[in-house]
């Protein structure tokens, strides 16, 4: 099958063709998110070298997804949340939208954090595995509630305040808005997993 399959919607954008500013952002997933997402085993590249997944439709406006991958690094750099609350959060936004390519990135991702693939799956589910720490399935109880009510109840939102504080509620809320947005993105052009685009 052909590569241009894994854009969804979207043709697959050819490296050569790009603008100076499309140019510059490529280069830049290039160097940081392609060996990231190599070192956690899922794909951001097609075999004939063009980004896919969120990537390939945020060539379509740099200027953006400069800010943006400026956004995603100082999230990174500044959260309080633990690596496995990061994909406990991420993965239950996803599992919200089902968003198949995040899913297939954050099941691998939740991997690399130390979740077993089984936890990460039922998570990418909408379930809750019996490995999670409490505040674990705290953070995914409040990730579902607010990402699929656009409200979280009195008595959730104490407890996870009790448990991360307010500092860390900011931290979930800013992860929850930049992971849907990536789940937006990749649903309004039915991005798929690879292998669902025939590409294991």
């Amino acid at each position: 099958m052909s590569s241009d399959a894994l854009g969804g919607r979207l043709p697959l954008a050819d490296p050569t063709t790009l603008t100076p500013a499309q140019r510059a952002v490529f280069d830049r997933m290039i160097a940081r998110i392609v060996p990231w997402a190599d070192a956690a085993g899922f794909r951001t590249m097609a075999g004939d070298g063009r980004l896919i997944g969120p990537f390939n439709p945020a060539l379509r406006n740099p200027a953006v997804t400069s800010s943006l991958l400026d956004l995603s690094v100082a999230e990174r750099a500044n959260s309080s949340l633990t690596e496995r609350v990061r994909e406990v959060v991420i993965l239950s936004v996803g599992a919200v939208w089902q968003a198949d390519y995040e899913l297939y990135a954050h099941i691998a991702l939740a991997q690399h954090a130390g979740l077993s693939k089984a936890a990460a799956r039922m998570i990418a589910n909408g379930e809750a595995p019996a490995e999670l720490s409490a505040p674990e399935a705290l953070a995914q109880r409040l990730t579902r509630q607010l990402s699929a009510t656009h409200r979280v109840d009195e008595t959730l939102y104490r407890e996870a305040e009790s448990a991360f504080g307010a500092n860390g509620l900011i931290d979930i809320a800013f992860l929850i808005g930049i992971y849907h947005t990536v789940c937006a993105t990749l649903t309004m052009f039915a991005i798929p997993a690879p292998e669902q685009a025939g590409h294991p």
